[in-house]
């Protein structure tokens, strides 16, 4: 199968000729249709997740055609139109019986602990507790956009920050994730204000229809945040991961307000700087935001088929395998306001 590779930390991907994956006990092979682009994958190409081992073929968003069934499975055929979370539970342990399959100790991670999506094929563990199954409505490259982005965000309001109407939502980072978080939060009743340093991600914000822009350009964006709230938001997303964006969140926040991180913090001498004196002093809640699992997918997809939630709209571009080799190596510094999708095919 045709699959982009990357050989070592950092270096350039290629596309190239690979075997094709052998199918898992209790799971199965996916011929991919749409793929999802996203930070994540970056950071799995700087060396960024231990987890990774060269050569690796990144990619964790997809969606496709079941094409072999492994011993064992019971609930799906070859033919079944699919998606997955990225976060891939063992179905045994006790947080995948209790539907947690995020924070699965034994987890697997398409694009991190095993090849990823970035190919033809793809080899998905444990299905019976993974997969879902897709709408005839939700098509190939919507489909791409939830594994990661959209459900993270999903989970990371309904689940974590469990958002109210009529809250104040400050979302910093207007990329895929951000503008997911932003979609949500309307949906959930809530006002929103995005928070991003790219005047063309802010307009799609805009164009989605938020409360308030913020152009992050070394103004005091905390301070024209808590103007715009009267006091602060009720809840804070850094949906890009760094110092500045993780800060600018927090401390965006009113009193006893609830701050999801979302955005990976690549570690400075060990550990990422977090302005704690302000959680502690407000009493804020600092919240983890890790995927979500695939028994939590329903309600999400039974809002998107009555139209409330259009990850659709999120998709910015389709790309094909070698301009996906090009981008990736660049893509912490590529200005994309929405969802990059591959056609492996």
């Amino acid at each position: 199968m045709r699959a982009l590779v990357v050989d070592a930390v950092r270096a350039q991907p290629e596309v190239r000729e690979v075997p094709e994956p052998t199918v898992p006990a209790g799971g199965v092979v996916v011929r991919v249709l749409a793929t999802g682009m996203c930070r994540s994958d970056w950071h799995a190409w700087a060396g960024h997740d231990e987890d990774v081992v060269f050569p690796h073929v990144p990619g964790h968003e997809l969606a496709g055609v079941v094409v072999e069934v492994g011993a064992g499975v019971e609930r799906w055929r070859t033919g079944d139109r699919v998606t997955v979370p990225f976060v891939c539970g063992c179905g045994r342990c006790e947080w995948c019986r209790a539907g947690d399959a995020q924070v699965c100790p034994d987890q697997e991670q398409p694009g991190f602990t095993h090849w990823g999506s970035f190919a033809e094929y793809v080899a998905l563990h444990a299905a019976d507790t993974n997969l879902v199954a897709l709408p005839e409505e939700v098509d190939a490259a919507t489909a791409a956009a939830l594994g990661c982005r959209f459900a993270t965000a999903y989970r990371a309001l309904v689940g974590r920050a469990r958002v109210r109407e009529g809250e104040w939502v400050t979302v910093v980072g207007a990329g895929g994730v951000g503008l997911s978080a932003l979609m949500i939060a309307q949906a959930l009743g809530a006002r929103v204000v995005a928070v991003d340093r790219n005047l063309e991600a802010l307009r799609a914000a805009a164009d989605l229809g938020a409360d308030h822009t913020v152009l992050a350009d070394g103004s005091d964006v905390p301070a024209v945040v808590a103007e715009l709230t009267g006091g602060g938001s009720h809840v804070a997303v850094d949906a890009v991961g760094s110092e500045q964006t993780c800060a600018d969140a927090i401390l965006s926040l009113r009193r006893r307000g609830r701050h999801v991180q979302v955005g990976l913090l690549p570690p400075v001498d060990g550990h990422p700087r977090v302005p704690m004196a302000r959680a502690i002093a407000w009493e804020l809640d600092l919240l983890g935001s890790h995927g979500m699992a695939a028994a939590d997918y329903p309600e999400m997809l039974a809002l998107i088929e009555r139209g409330v939630l259009q990850p659709h709209r999120l998709v910015e571009r389709t790309i094909d395998l070698e301009e996906a080799a090009r981008m990736l190596p660049v893509f912490d510094r590529t200005s994309v306001a929405g969802i990059t999708v591959v056609a492996p095919g």
